[in-house]
């Protein structure tokens, strides 16, 4: 299916600087190439949203600890990590 975008000339000019420059062979794979890191940011929001979701629903459900119970599990995490190094 072929499509077509309106990109402006500021990103036009962009997509055609990385194409005579050798770094992309087209300016399709350019656009190729920034609508997989859209993707990818895109996929990466969705599970930070799941978490997010998932945290959420165990505060709900009571299930949380107390956040000194917490620092102090984490203060002796990385106490014995530095008597390490």
């Amino acid at each position: 299916m072929a499509m077509s975008a309106d990109l402006g000339e500021a990103l036009e000019s962009f997509v055609l600087k990385l194409v005579e420059s050798g770094r992309y062979h087209s300016k399709s794979e350019v656009l190729r190439e920034g609508v997989r890191l859209v993707q990818e940011r895109e996929a990466k929001l969705a599970a930070l949203d799941a978490s997010i979701a998932r945290g959420l629903a165990d505060a709900d459900a009571g299930r949380v600890e107390p956040s000194s119970k917490v620092f102090d599990r984490l203060e002796k995490k990385f106490a014995t990590k530095i008597k390490r190094t």
